[in-house]
């Protein structure tokens, strides 16, 4: 439980999920949690038992329907999108005109340059016109990409189909949505649920993408996501909730005043590399290995899924004991390294052995292990030391380092391998692999912190500034608290609580409530 509570997800659904959310959750409930059902296990996860009218934490019915109704929005968008991943490269390969191993990583890649382009921008434009008018606006460009890619007759249309899909870059305003539609105490739950959505179609479209296009080919797949796109628009429509008022949210939204200290922090910075070269990797990876594993075994790629759900299953068993004695033993920095020498090496395993088919399959062992604990860590890590009042602007900032890494190792392992071969490839994310390595190992051990947010009541007068700093030293002093923020247009006061008082339960909540009461 403590890692979903503590890790923050905001922002998270824009890229290419993470299996470890879902991972948790399945592991977590094995043992607290016999029922079979997902959606109780979450719930179970994050509520208390107590009945709604008597327990603040416990998500209300409009919070239930507009954490539900919005994770399956991202789930039908990103279900279709992921299923490509471990197919199109071949697919791409059989347009009439045979285009270059280049041209192919550039199309696989480009949704990731428009999506970083437009992620923000989206974000903060529906502040001004509107959560759902810009969802629908989003949705809309993504199914017209979707269309154009599946209708594509060569490598050129399709680069333009991907490029629009990845302009609809509709995951800071949906984050918006649920801030809006959910109270602060409850929204970490909320992105929970949403992570273990995605979590749920990154896995489910790893082994079902090879099926699909057995059945319905590359083109159907793109229909089928336009058709998910459009269903996901009815969903906006006429199950998710339309939010009182609409307004920033310093934790889930990114702001422009903020980006210049975000930027400027060196311990996020070597985050922002940490995800643009872990999914620069992963792209570039995507690029080669279908067509490897196809060399080396006289696999069809209608087959590939019999490799990734053993290599996924197997990953798996190594990587939650990991994230669990991370979170618990607050060795958060020391499984962070150990994470990313894994990755180092499994990108020189792949290298050295990228036309061996058992040597495929260990480099994937490897590589799904080390990208699943990173994927997780890296969230919680940003959580814990991005400035409290800054939060949404680091993780906007992170999201979009994460789509620029898209981009570039799409574009870069086409070119790589269609120059030097397919080991060529490897060896450059090797070498970023390295660099990151330097990176974690000299960064700053992530501070062993639990986030508490509180809502300060909508009846009383806004804080002045004066009245707001009196607060926050006032709040400071309470034992546990490494820093608090007071943020009177929100009317929301954000701790970072010890994690050691927090879990000895001498954390005083009695005491915080005392003082927003003033």
């Amino acid at each position: 439980m403590l890692l979903l509570k503590t890790q923050l997800i905001f922002g998270q659904p824009a890229n290419i999920p993470t299996f470890t959310k879902l991972a948790y959750i399945i592991y977590m409930s094995a043992t607290k949690n016999k029922s079979g059902d997902l959606f109780k296990t979450v719930e179970s996860l994050n509520m208390t038992a107590e009945d709604n009218t008597t327990s603040p934490d416990k998500m209300t019915p409009i919070e239930l329907r507009a954490t539900t109704s919005l994770a399956a929005i991202y789930g039908l968008r990103m279900f279709g999108m992921f299923s490509i991943l471990p197919i199109f490269a071949i697919y791409a390969s059989s347009f009439p005109e045979h285009p270059s191993a280049f041209m192919i990583g550039l199309a696989f890649g480009a949704y990731g340059l428009t999506q970083a382009l437009f992620q923000l921008p989206f974000g903060m434009a529906s502040d001004r016109f509107g959560r759902k008018p810009m969802i629908y606006l989003g949705l809309t460009i993504f199914a017209v990409g979707s269309m154009m890619a599946a209708l594509a007759m060569n490598i050129e249309g399709m680069i333009i189909g991907r490029a629009i899909q990845g302009a609809g870059a509709v995951s800071a305003v949906v984050t918006a949505l649920l801030a809006d539609l959910t109270r602060d105490e409850n929204r970490t739950k909320a992105m929970a649920t949403i992570g273990a959505t995605i979590g749920i179609a990154f896995a489910v479209s790893l082994i079902g993408g090879p099926l699909l296009n057995q059945w319905i080919g590359v083109p159907g797949i793109f229909f089928m996501t336009a058709l998910l796109t459009l269903a996901a628009m009815a969903v906006v429509k006429f199950v998710v909730p339309d939010p009182i008022h609409s307004h920033y949210h310093s934790d889930a939204s990114a702001a422009p005043a903020k980006l210049k200290d975000v930027l400027k922090n060196g311990q996020l910075l070597r985050l922002n590399y940490g995800i643009f070269a872990l999914h620069a990797a992963q792209m570039a990876m995507f690029v080669v290995v279908p067509f490897a594993i196809s060399k080396a075994s006289d696999m069809n790629v209608n087959q590939h899924w019999t490799i990734y759900l053993p290599v996924l299953l197997a990953s798996f068993v190594f990587m939650v004991p990991a994230i669990i004695y991370a979170e618990k033993q607050a060795k958060m920095k020391q499984v962070f390294v150990a994470a990313v020498a894994t990755m180092l090496l499994a990108q020189l395993v792949f290298a050295g052995s990228i036309q061996h088919f058992w040597g495929i399959v260990f480099s994937l062992t490897l590589y799904f292990i080390a990208f699943n604990v990173l994927e997780a860590s890296l969230p919680s890590i940003i959580s814990k030391m991005a400035p409290v009042a800054a939060k949404g602007t680091a993780m906007g900032v992170y999201n979009t380092a994460q789509s620029l890494g898209i981009f570039v190792g799409g574009a870069m392992g086409g070119y790589l391998s269609h120059r030097f071969g397919f080991a060529s490839v490897f060896i450059f994310c090797s070498v970023m692999m390295l660099l990151w390595l330097i990176l974690a190992y000299s960064m700053q051990a992530p501070p062993a912190v639990k986030t508490k947010m509180y809502s300060m009541d909508e009846a009383t007068v806004e804080l002045t500034a004066n009245q707001a700093q009196k607060l926050k030293n006032k709040l400071s002093k309470l034992a546990g608290v490494l820093e608090a923020v007071v943020l009177p247009q929100e009317r929301t006061v954000i701790l970072k609580v010890d994690t050691k008082i927090y879990n000895m339960q001498d954390w005083d909540e009695t005491k915080v409530h005392q003082l927003l009461r003033g």
